[in-house]
């Protein structure tokens, strides 16, 4: 597998390109070969603080542009990723071990991004509130938070970006983007787009390094109004923890256990096609992926047997524009790999049976971290595979027999993001409509867009990504009353 190097890429400040202030560098490595494929300036405490102070002066700046400016330099922001798109692209194949294909998600819900909120931000009304005794006029308005800080996990580098990075620049807010390690180098290609376009200076940031030094000073200063992440429910709370010199807003995308809930009279083909494309798809590193699939005992050996043939059918490899028939790449790291296998040997250990995979693939660079599609059946609610977040690709199945069981079993997790169920009747549709305690519930098909509200339930968030929703966090409200 050949590699492709980006050389070395600069942390992005005040509206310039900048080495770190120790000048350190950190390795970005490709999962399917363990190869060094570019350098990031490392940042530590002082960049931080840097980025803090400009972040402080671009949002005076930005706060008092036009929603019409704002959106003229988001569409030039836009153009020019759309310009960038197959180096973008190729970078997140290359860091993360995304394929080319599913790398366009990413780079789709950017555009869209940067596209659709400044017309959301445009299509907010100011509510307007009775007087009960005619003595006042009434109305709330909405004005720009402040700073906002994002830290971002690295399974869809630049999709979290968006989610990010639309709402905050159409609210009016300034922001400082602190990109996972494990996948720095298409957000720092970001920043090169910014400097290229003369973006507004310290208007966004991006920067990199470890949690220790550049996430709690961010976290930790008064400066951020607003603090927003993608990633895991242990990393939120300690971000909250570290918060509290100060009030601040919090937006939060955390953990998901999602059920994918198959009964007998579902459309058959198209659980199982979507029970494969929400396990293995990104390699299983998805916050909203099937988690835990229950199928009734009717059809459940059917099923199974269908889901081992297309699991061995998945096509392994490194995702570049040249191999487009690849559907699963490594996963990120060793450390994480290894995860998947003691998932899969406490699971046999407590009596379910490795149906298929488990194994290191042949014919694969011995430096990457590549694993086969995993399915376990016999799964039950003793195993780290029902109780964890898997974020592999590893698949648990167990059977179920009354609606009763298996609505337990969906609701027995402190996580509550996304949720499917596959069945054609309609009072079961409406009781688990109502009793799944999930923000999300998908009814025989699943649907992602840039307008739809993102969000959990429990351990897995606060507020929301995607839709108008999102505008919240960044946003404050203004009560306004005139006498009459």
């Amino acid at each position: 597998m050949k590699t492709q190097n980006f050389g070395y890429k600069k942390l992005y400040i005040g509206g310039q390109l900048v080495d770190s202030v120790s000048g350190e560098k950190d390795d970005v490595v490709c999962p399917a070969t363990g190869e060094v494929i570019a350098q990031v300036a490392k940042a530590g405490k002082e960049d931080a603080e840097k980025a803090l102070e400009s972040a402080q002066k671009g949002f005076k700046y930005w706060s008092k542009l036009s929603l019409a400016e704002r959106t003229e330099w988001m569409s030039k922001l836009r153009s020019a990723v759309l310009e960038k798109e197959h180096e973008l692209r190729t970078a997140m194949v290359h860091e993360m071990g995304k394929t080319y294909a599913g790398a366009y998600e990413d780079i789709e819900a950017l555009v869209n991004a940067l596209e659709w909120y400044p017309a959301a931000m445009k299509n907010l009304r100011e509510e307007q509130i009775p007087d009960y005794e005619n003595t006042h006029t009434h109305k709330m308005i909405s004005k720009p938070a402040g700073v906002a800080v994002a830290y971002l996990a690295w399974n869809f580098p630049l999709l979290n970006v968006g989610f990010k990075l639309g709402p905050a620049l159409a609210s009016g807010c300034s922001i400082i983007i602190k990109p996972s390690a494990l996948s720095p180098l298409s957000s720092y290609i970001i920043g090169e787009i910014l400097e290229s376009i003369n973006f507004p200076a310290g208007v966004v940031n991006i920067l990199s390094g470890p949690s220790s030094e550049v996430a709690t000073t961010l976290t930790k200063s008064k400066i951020p109004s607003v603090l927003t992440m993608i990633g895991s429910t242990a990393t939120g709370l300690r971000v909250i923890a570290d918060s509290t010199t100060s009030i601040k807003k919090f937006g939060m995308e955390l953990g998901g256990n999602a059920p994918f809930i198959v009964f007998e009279d579902a459309d058959f083909e198209t659980a199982l096609n979507l029970a494969i494309g929400l396990k293995f798809g990104n390699s299983g590193q998805i916050c909203v992926a099937a988690n835990r699939i229950f199928v009734h005992k009717n059809i459940y050996d059917k099923f199974v047997k269908a889901y081992v043939k297309r699991a061995s059918e998945v096509k392994l490899g490194f995702g570049i524009k040249e191999n487009p028939d690849v559907f699963m790449g490594p996963v990120v790291s060793k450390k994480d790999r290894d995860r998947m296998f003691d998932l899969v040997d406490d699971a046999v250990s407590k009596g379910g049976t490795l149906e298929y995979g488990g194994k290191i693939p042949e014919g694969f660079p011995e430096g990457g971290n590549w694993i086969e599609p995993t399915i376990v059946t016999g799964v039950t609610t003793d195993m780290k595979l029902f109780t964890q977040e898997t974020f592999g690709p590893v698949a648990g199945i167990m059977a179920f027999e009354t609606d009763d069981e298996v609505l337990e079993l969906a609701n027995d997790t402190e996580f509550g993001l996304a949720s499917y169920i596959f069945t054609n009747d309609h009072k079961r549709i409406e009781r688990f409509t109502e009793e799944l305690e999930f923000g999300e519930i998908q009814i025989n098909g699943v649907k992602y867009a840039i307008y739809l509200p993102h969000g959990g339930y429990k351990n897995s968030g606060i507020g929301h990504d995607c839709s108008h929703l999102a505008l919240e966090d960044y946003l404050v409200k203004k009560r306004v009353s005139t006498a009459i």
